[in-house]
C-alpha cells in the first residue's frame, strides 16, 4: 500500500473544528494530542471514547449506530454496554449497561443483539431510539461446554437462520495429561466430539441445548477471531495455535517462538483444519504432524490433508477479532479489507514476546492478498480484543486489559 499523509498538528486540528463549527459546517475530526496513546499510520488519528471499563471484550454497530460492547466482569453493572453519540460530534456521550455477567462476544443480527457468554448465548430484540432493550432476554442455546481452556465463546452468522459458535478446545493439544512433558496425544482426539470447532444452531430457536446443535467445521483449536465476509456467506477465522513445543517437546527456543503459526483460514461446512494432529510451521510452510502423534516439526503424515491458512501469523500472537472495512473514509486501499487485532504472547520466552497490535488485512478480489501491515500498536501495555467499523467508518479498538474503547478516523 503506498505510504499515506502525515497526521494533521493536534492544535491545527482543533482550530480547523473550531472554525467549521462557526461557519455551520460539520467538524473536522478532533482526536486526542496523543492519539489516546496509539500509534497509528501517518494520516490517522484516535481518541479515547470510554475508558475505566474494566474488561471489555468485542464490539459491534447497532443499524441506528449504537456501539455494544462486551464484558467478561466490571463493565459497570451488566454484560453488554450500549454506547451512542447523539450529536455527531465522534464522542460517545450517552451509555446503558444491562445484561448477565460474564460476556464475551456481542452481534447483531437481523434485529436483535446476541450476547456470547461461557456456556449459553442470549439475545433481546432491538428497538429503535433504546439504548436498552425494552424486553428480557431470551435464552437460544444453553449448557455449551466451558470446561478446562478456551471457555469463552464467539458468534457468526453466514446467512439464513443459521447462528454459529465457536466452541474452543479444553486441552492444549489432546494430551493424555495436558501440557505435560512428552505425554503422547489421545489418538482419536475424542474431545473433538464437544470442543474445537464451529457448531451449527438455529439462530431463531429458544431454549436450545449443545445437544441440539451440529459440528459444522472442526479441528480449529480456539477460532476467537470469527467473522462473515460481507456480501458473501464465507466465514473466517484467525485461530489460536497451540502451546509449548519447547517446554513439552525440546523444540529450540527460535522454533518455540515462531511456531505454530497464528492461521487467517476461511471456514467452510465439513473443514478439517487439523488441530490437534497438524499445526501450520512456519519454518516448513506447511501442515506437519504434532509431536504428541510422532511428528519431529518436519514430517507431514496425516497432515497432507488438513486445509491450509490463507495467511500464516507469527506464533503466538493470539488473535481475537476480526472486521472488515465496511466504510469509504478510510480510503480505497482499505475498502473491503479486513482488521484483526492480536491479543500478544505468553509463549515465546525466552526470545521477547510479541503480537501487541491491530493489523490490516488487504483484500482483492474477494481474497487476501497474502500481506498485511501493522496499523495500530502503543508503547506501554496493548491488549485489543474487539474491532467494530462505525456508520461514518470510524474503527473502534476495544482492550481488555486497558479497560479502554478507542475510536480511529482518517485526518485527510
Amino acid at each position: 500500500m503506498p505510504a499515506l499523509p502525515l497526521p494533521l498538528n493536534p492544535l491545527a486540528t482543533l482550530f480547523a473544528a473550531v472554525t467549521a463549527a462557526a461557519l455551520g459546517l460539520r467538524p473536522a475530526p478532533v482526536c486526542a494530542p496523543d492519539n489516546g496513546g496509539l500509534k497509528l499510520p501517518e494520516g490517522f488519528c484516535a481518541s479515547v471514547v470510554a475508558n475505566d471499563l474494566g474488561s471489555v471484550r468485542h464490539l459491534a454497530i447497532g443499524p441506528d449506530g449504537t456501539l455494544y460492547a462486551a464484558s467478561d466482569g466490571g463493565l459497570l453493572r451488566g454484560g453488554v454496554t450500549a454506547f451512542r453519540d447523539t450529536n455527531a460530534d465522534g464522542k460517545l456521550d450517552e451509555r446503558a449497561s444491562f445484561g448477565p455477567r460474564g460476556g464475551n462476544d456481542v452481534q447483531v443480527h437481523d434485529g436483535y443483539l446476541y450476547l456470547a457468554l461461557k456456556d449459553r448465548v442470549v439475545r433481546w430484540k432491538l428497538t429503535s431510539g433504546r439504548l436498552r432493550p425494552a424486553g428480557d432476554a431470551v435464552t437460544i442455546v444453553q449448557d455449551l461446554p466451558d470446561d478446562g481452556n478456551h471457555g469463552a465463546k464467539t458468534l457468526a452468522f453466514p446467512g439464513g437462520d443459521v447462528m454459529l459458535v465457536k466452541i474452543g478446545s479444553a486441552t492444549n493439544s489432546c494430551q493424555k495429561a495436558d501440557r505435560t512433558n512428552k505425554s503422547p496425544g489421545i489418538d482419536p482426539c475424542t474431545e473433538l466430539e464437544r470442543r474445537a470447532g464451529l457448531w451449527r444452531f438455529d439462530a431463531n430457536r429458544a431454549a436450545q441445548r449443545f445437544a441440539d446443535g451440529r459440528r459444522w467445521a472442526t479441528g480449529l483449536r480456539n477460532a476467537e477471531a470469527l467473522a462473515v465476509q460481507p456480501g458473501t456467506d464465507h466465514v473466517w477465522a484467525a485461530i489460536h495455535g497451540r502451546d509449548q513445543l519447547g517446554a513439552n517437546w525440546g523444540f529450540s527456543d527460535q522454533a518455540n517462538a515462531e511456531n505454530p503459526a497464528e492461521e487467517l483460514v476461511q471456514v467452510s461446512q465439513g473443514d478439517d483444519i487439523g488441530w490437534p494432529y497438524c499445526y501450520y510451521s512456519n519454518d516448513l510452510k506447511k501442515k506437519v504432524l504434532a509431536p504428541e502423534y510422532g511428528g519431529d516439526g518436519r514430517e507431514v503424515g496425516r497432515c497432507a490433508k488438513a486445509k491450509d491458512p490463507a495467511i500464516a501469523f507469527p506464533g503466538h500472537w493470539a488473535p481475537m477479532s476480526i472486521a472488515f472495512y465496511t466504510g469509504s473514509s478510510f480510503g480505497k486501499d482499505y475498502e473491503g479489507g479486513m482488521f484483526l487485532a492480536f491479543h500478544g504472547s505468553w509463549n515465546r520466552a525466552p526470545l521477547p514476546q510479541a503480537g501487541f497490535r491491530v493489523v490490516f488485512v488487504p483484500f482483492a478480489d474477494g481474497k487476501p492478498t497474502g500481506k498485511y501491515q501493522t496499523f495500530a500498536t502503543m508503547s506501554g501495555q496493548f491488549r485489543p480484543v474487539g474491532l467494530a467499523v462505525g456508520k461514518d467508518g470510524a474503527l473502534f479498538i476495544s482492550a481488555d486489559d486497558n479497560g479502554t474503547i478507542w475510536r480511529v478516523v482518517r485526518t485527510r
